[in-house]
């Protein structure tokens, strides 16, 4: 019998590892604390189709608002947090300039699986809709920008509040796995919200940050 237990005692310890692994407390922990691998994504034809239906509809909403007619941004959630989905679009060429990462809502749980989203206040998850961009301040999470939501799926933002700012678990590269997630807020790299700011900073007109699925 004695021969036998240290490969039981084996066996429990990788039954335990592979069950851990599977948990939201090691999907957490790898998001915020584990080194990264990145790799670069190419997007898809659904991903780009989404993004011209969307460039359009915010042509004409920035020509019909007096916004700002030369670029907005656009941030897609149904892609995987760890690929590019924060995109900076030039209206005016129509081509576009950057993307990065960005973080989406945990709704307050410990770690959400998927996606789900709410405009009740004190609700921590990340709402759909236009934004417009309003004025920054430094808050508890450092330089931010408030966000005034523009549609009835996200008009609470200014209250609740969410805003854009960055983070450092958010990384500056795609990676493959996951990264970390925020109370609501589309949240960046503090690289990314550099370059950000040299946009936002600049024209006299609002700028248009539109969230979708």
């Amino acid at each position: 019998m004695k021969i036998y237990r240290p490969l039981l005692l084996m066996l429990l310890i990788l039954t335990g590892i592979s069950w851990f692994s599977h948990t939201k407390a090691w999907k957490k922990t790898k998001a915020l604390y584990l080194p990264k691998k990145q790799i670069e994504y190419q997007p898809g034809t659904p991903t780009r189709e989404k993004m011209q239906q969307k460039v359009t509809g915010a042509r004409k909403f920035t020509q019909q608002k007096k916004y700002n007619p030369s670029l907005c941004f656009l941030i897609d959630m149904s892609l995987p947090s760890g690929q590019n989905r924060f995109f900076i679009y030039d209206l005016k060429n129509d081509s576009l300039k950057a993307s990065a990462l960005v973080a989406h809502g945990n709704c307050f749980e410990y770690w959400l699986e998927g996606r789900r989203y709410s405009n009740v206040v004190g609700s921590g998850c990340s709402s759909l809709g236009k934004y417009r961009i309003g004025k920054a301040y430094t808050g508890t999470w450092g330089y931010s920008y408030k966000l005034h939501g523009l549609d009835s799926t996200n008009n609470n933002a200014f209250e609740r509040p969410v805003v854009l700012h960055g983070h450092s678990c958010v990384p500056e590269n795609e990676i493959t796995e996951e990264i970390c997630q925020s109370n609501g807020c589309p949240t960046v790299s503090p690289g990314f919200l550099q370059q950000l700011k040299t946009i936002i900073n600049t024209p006299a007109k609002p700028l248009l940050l539109w969230i979708y699925e």
